[in-house]
């Protein structure tokens, strides 16, 4: 049987509610609901039809070392009416990609994201708050024309271009459940901010989110405050923000007033002239760090926030397991245009919170955290037994195996009784036998 069908047959997937099936996560209505952005749906059915492309692009994503006819040969794939050693052309799969274009699957991560990671689970908050980390990711695209002038490189004043294209994305993630509530993808001139401010309205209330220094914004910051109730924010502070010191909390707590620029003012008007924030100052390995955040003095002390901000480094962990595991390290993306790299980037991120979510119901039932579980390990299991289940008879039984794909994951936990080494960052020469242009014209 195919993998659609695999995935979306039984009964239990219509409610939310039975969470005893791996593949109630992607209703049947969703799907629909998302075939139809198909910038090129038809009435007839094709000989690929449109959902079993949708499968085909979340496939790519879980083997990513396969060619895509092998991919589409592992989950069943196959044209109406045809079996599975009776596969169309490769250009027809390719047809077939560019007619679903990326909308669907654009549309339905974010549907799916918005749902899963607003899900509560024991020991998944702080303090009573959901806490979510918004930061941006590099993805490397193939050198063509088109890719290089639509996404544009990186430069700086010796090398004049980067080897590749690079597309830009910034994630906005559940901490605890590693879940991605929502991305915005573009190309590289594109700053991070403006794509993260236009993710803020999916931000729930009653949450923290941490922010890298980067999105250092009174507008963004403001935004988030204010556009629903309860929504606090942590960034560490900038080396050249200017403030006085307003009201002493403590030791290493205070509460600072800073003023607004003008050309911030000017693009928000919104925006007061001065703001007060709470600046929260601890030390790490002996240097002090300083972070400023919304959260009130009255009901949260300083160690607290100190120890909350280690969170951020989750969702730099989800961008790891993104690259290492979901990717295998390769170069660059597979797709040749660019309307498919943005396809393969919507299927990979859906693919992504698919095992994300699975994991974490089946950390719920054990009364763990979904991070406490190896991402590899449970990326690698389910994937495996996808390609099991995609012919497996009868079908009747397939509720069955769901339930024992869950319980398996469970046998995936991280061993707690061993630190992690210390890893300092560093950037290493990449070495080459050819010669490097330094004199290629800098993008603009």
């Amino acid at each position: 049987m195919s993998i659609q069908q695999l995935l979306l047959s039984i009964e239990e997937l219509h409610s939310f509610s039975d969470h005893s099936t791996f593949t109630q996560n992607i209703p049947v209505e969703w799907i629909e609901s998302a075939l139809t952005l198909s910038s090129k749906a038809t009435i007839r059915r094709r000989r690929l039809p449109e959902d079993q492309v949708l499968w085909l692009v979340l496939g790519m994503a879980l083997f990513r070392d396969e060619s895509i006819e092998e991919v589409a040969r592992r989950l069943n794939i196959c044209s109406e009416g045809l079996s599975s050693e009776q596969l169309i052309a490769k250009s027809g799969i390719s047809q077939a990609r560019q007619r679903l274009g990326s909308n669907p699957m654009q549309w339905l991560f974010q549907r799916t994201g918005e749902h899963w990671a607003n899900e509560r689970f024991a020991k998944d908050d702080w303090q009573g708050l959901q806490v979510f980390a918004i930061d941006g990711v590099i993805f490397r695209t193939p050198d063509t024309p088109d890719l290089q002038a639509h996404f544009g490189s990186a430069s700086n004043a010796t090398i004049k271009q980067s080897a590749y294209p690079l597309l830009r994305c910034v994630a906005l993630m559940n901490t605890h459940s590693h879940v991605i509530l929502d991305a915005q993808v573009g190309d590289y001139r594109t700053a991070e901010t403006p794509l993260a401010e236009a993710m803020l309205d999916k931000i729930p209330d009653r949450s923290i989110t941490l922010l890298d220094r980067n999105f250092w914004s009174a507008s963004l910051m403001h935004t988030l405050m204010n556009g629903g109730n309860e929504r606090h924010w942590l960034i560490p502070k900038r080396s050249n923000a200017v403030y006085e010191v307003v009201e002493e909390y403590g030791d290493g707590d205070a509460l600072w007033r800073m003023t607004v620029s003008p050309q911030a003012r000017k693009k928000n008007a919104a925006l007061p002239a001065y703001w007060d924030v709470r600046a929260v100052t601890y030390e790490v390995q002996g240097k002090p760090r300083t972070v400023l955040t919304s959260l009130p003095q009255s009901d949260y002390t300083a160690d607290q926030i100190a120890l909350l901000y280690q969170q951020r480094w989750e969702i730099e962990l989800g961008f790891r397991d993104i690259k290492s595991s979901m990717l295998n390290n390769a170069i660059t993306l597979r797709s040749k245009t660019v309307d498919l790299i943005y396809q393969e980037m919507w299927g990979m991120l859906l693919a992504y919170n698919v095992v994300r979510r699975e994991a974490s119901h089946a950390a719920a039932a054990h009364g763990q955290r979904a991070s406490e579980i190896r991402f590899k390990m449970a990326f690698t299991y389910i994937a495996s037994n996808l390609i099991v289940m995609a012919a497996a008879k009868p079908e009747s039984k397939t509720g069955m195996r769901l339930k024992n794909l869950r319980s398996g994951i469970c046998n995936l936990f991280l061993k707690q009784n061993k630190a992690r080494p210390s890893r300092p960052r560093m950037v290493k020469q990449s070495k080459t036998r050819y010669p490097v242009s330094r004199n290629a014209v800098s993008l603009k």
